[in-house]
């Protein structure tokens, strides 16, 4: 029998509860929608319900489950699915009032990758624009609230994916990532969020930003990302730089961690702006916790140059390439400073892209020589708290000013390579706000970085908090 709410199972747990007959698909799937209805309207991080068809899945879900029949491996598992990502038949807007009414004709690629695998839309996230912040409102659906304290954002783009692992209205959340919008709301809200290597998860179709974006999931556990994972990346035609399937199980691989592993923990990475002291006093800890489980964890900052030119060329060109044709007639429906970005990436040079994307994998042969000295580096995933609802960026970070994007140097560099890197909860604030811990592996050891996550989770367990949010819930 399961021994705790509904919300709190992992999807392992669920398996096994309806296997056992202990819960049905139906049961799971009415409990997730009733907590969106109570709770959502304080969070704002689900923008549709789809509770009808999700109720008829559920039903089929059911039968098949006590049919006796084989069953796909997340039958009757809920999930979200962040506003950026297309659903058949399903709004997808996009963040923006611009495609408020667009409805998809077909799923993307990680969409129907779940649904295959017997998973059940519940809903779709909130996200900024296009995912062009790391806080999550826009001008269509308002600001999506931090559990944690109501007034603060739970960062982004991926924020009412993270809301919705957090407050229990899905187990799976699919999301992206073009410069840390899986990893910094999972800081942000003590969530889990792991980006794959490049490729890993078919990207069908391509966003603005097909160079950087990675799709990835959001969850309470690592148990929860690591089952994702092994349905997730299944090859996709229509995605060309999509990887083959591994031939080992991701889940699997969680239970067996490696030990005596090169752990280099990064209190900044040279080109560091700004980091809050305080961050880097928690995530120091958590990292030095690694020791304890049989790894070797040294301390540096690595004498890299910065990244962040090239990746910001990379992703205001996206945005220009996307929203350009928009600004004319209907730039009023386009956040402020995103027509700025835009007016960016169209007044550059014509070679800027070309120039960028070389300089990415110039700055990568950089990079590349850390990896084959140490197995994994870890640093904070942020240099600052959740600030302020409805800040696009927080401005300040330790008293000293940062650029627009200058206080996301730990996230964006591994978008640019194509790294696997995960945030799982490092501890909290003096203020009770949560803080992230980043490990980063070498390209294709996705296995190494979730068994490493899994068993620092196991070692300091986090998912039982429970956020000021959710106390009445």
């Amino acid at each position: 029998m399961r021994a705790q709410a509904i919300e709190k199972l992992t999807i392992p747990e669920l398996i096994a509860c309806y296997r056992s007959r202990d819960l049905s698909p139906v049961e799971v799937i009415d409990h997730c929608l009733a907590r969106i209805a109570t709770l959502n309207p304080r969070f704002n991080a689900v923008v549709t319900v789809t509770a009808d068809t999700a109720r008829s899945a559920a039903l089929q879900a059911e039968r098949r489950w006590r049919s006796g029949e084989d069953t796909p491996p997340l039958l009757g598992i809920p999930f979200t699915v962040k506003d950026t990502l297309p659903t058949a038949g399903v709004r997808t807007t996009f963040g923006s009032p611009l495609f408020a009414t667009f409805v998809p004709t077909e799923d993307g690629a990680a969409v129907q990758a779940a649904k295959q695998a017997g998973a059940i839309l519940i809903g779709k996230t909130n996200t900024p624009t296009l995912g062009w912040i790391a806080a999550t409102h826009n001008k269509l659906f308002g600001a999506t609230c931090n559990p944690w304290r109501l007034d603060v954002t739970p960062g982004g783009s991926s924020g009412g994916a993270a809301v919705a692992a957090l407050a229990g209205f899905a187990p799976l959340n699919i999301g992206t990532d073009g410069g840390g919008s899986l990893r910094i709301p999972a800081a942000f809200t003590g969530t889990v969020g792991f980006k794959a290597t490049y490729g890993r998860v078919p990207a069908f179709p391509t966003g603005p930003n097909w160079a950087l974006s990675h799709i990835g999931s959001m969850a309470r556990t690592t148990a929860d990302v690591a089952a994702a994972l092994d349905v997730l990346a299944v090859p996709d035609d229509r995605d060309p730089y999509c990887l083959p399937t591994k031939s080992s199980s991701f889940a699997q691989a969680i239970a067996h961690p490696p030990s005596g592993l090169k752990v280099l923990f990064c209190p900044d990475f040279g080109f560091t702006e700004a980091v809050d002291p305080e961050i880097v006093t928690i995530c120091r800890a958590a990292a030095q916790s690694l020791q304890q489980l049989g790894h070797h964890v040294s301390e540096g900052v690595p004498a890299w140059s910065s990244p962040m030119v090239h990746w910001q060329t990379l992703f205001v060109a996206g945005a220009a390439a996307r929203l350009g044709p928009f600004v004319a007639e209907r730039g009023g429906k386009i956040d402020d400073k995103l027509r700025e970005l835009i007016a960016e990436g169209a007044h550059q040079p014509p070679d800027a892209y070309y120039r960028a994307w070389i300089g990415k994998n110039d700055w990568w042969q950089e990079a590349r020589t850390t990896w084959q000295d140490y197995d994994l580096v870890a640093s904070p995933v942020t240099t600052c708290s959740p600030f302020a609802l409805g800040l696009d960026t927080p401005g300040h970070v330790a008293g000293r000013p940062v650029s627009f994007y200058g206080w996301m140097p730990f996230t964006a560099p591994f978008n640019l390579t194509g790294q696997p890197a995960i945030s799982v909860p490092a501890g909290m604030t003096s203020a009770g706000l949560p803080v992230g811990l980043q490990l980063v592996g070498r390209r294709f050891a996705d296995d190494l970085v979730l068994a490493v996550a899994a068993d620092y989770e196991r070692a300091r367990p986090w998912a039982g908090q429970t956020p000021p949010g959710l106390m009445q819930a």
